[in-house]
């Protein structure tokens, strides 16, 4: 089982980064903000991973990690970080074609704020509840998405992927460039007297 697990982690997790990837890239037509919430997604996988481990090991005295846990939590993880970052990302550019950068992003995240945090609050809750199970695997597949849900909607999604896009800039959409409106040219008019 542990010869086909790895087999499966070599084929599979490779196969839906490039998927999840793609997707990004054809729907915000750019490199960089794909290149860059796919890191924020294997991050929260990671740092789930590990604090999952730590307290499978020092809390909850498990023996060890079941072998099917890496992989089923990294397709529900990946699935659900990628669907939280398309929601927010998007809004984001769909507030680019009305204003400028930094205020879309202050503006995308106050929108989609709440529904983020209550969607990945319930969905943390319902995992969470896999951990009165009585099998070990399914404690520990409840414990590692549930954490890994909460790193997702209250540190990455509300911090680390809308610092990412204040700090990149428009770069943050390269190669494409949104639409921003000239409001400038409207503001500076200036008002032809009335002759006579």
């Amino acid at each position: 089982m542990r010869r086909a697990q790895a087999h499966d982690r070599r084929t599979v997790i490779p196969l839906v980064i490039g998927v999840v990837f793609l997707i990004l890239v054809l729907l915000l037509r750019a490199l960089v903000a794909p290149l860059l919430l796919m890191a924020t997604v294997l991050l929260s996988y990671a740092a789930a991973l590990g604090l999952s481990w730590q307290l499978f090991r020092h809390v909850l005295d498990f023996p060890a990690m079941d072998v099917q846990i890496m992989l089923v939590g990294f397709l529900f993880l990946v699935a659900l970080g990628a669907d939280y970052n398309i929601f927010l990302i998007s809004r984001i550019r769909e507030e680019c074609e009305h204003q400028a950068h930094e205020p879309a992003v202050l503006t995308g995240l106050t929108a989609t704020g709440g529904v983020i945090t209550s969607a990945g609050a319930v969905l943390a809750a319902t995992f969470a509840a896999l951990t009165g199970a009585p099998q070990v695997a399914f404690i520990q597949i409840g414990t590692l998405v549930a954490l890994g849900v909460l790193i997702d909607t209250f540190l990455v999604r509300s911090i680390l992927v809308p610092a990412l896009a204040l700090d990149t800039g428009r770069s943050f959409w390269w190669p494409s460039r949104p639409h921003v409106p000239n409001t400038a040219a409207d503001t500076t008019r200036t008002k032809i007297p009335a002759s006579g």
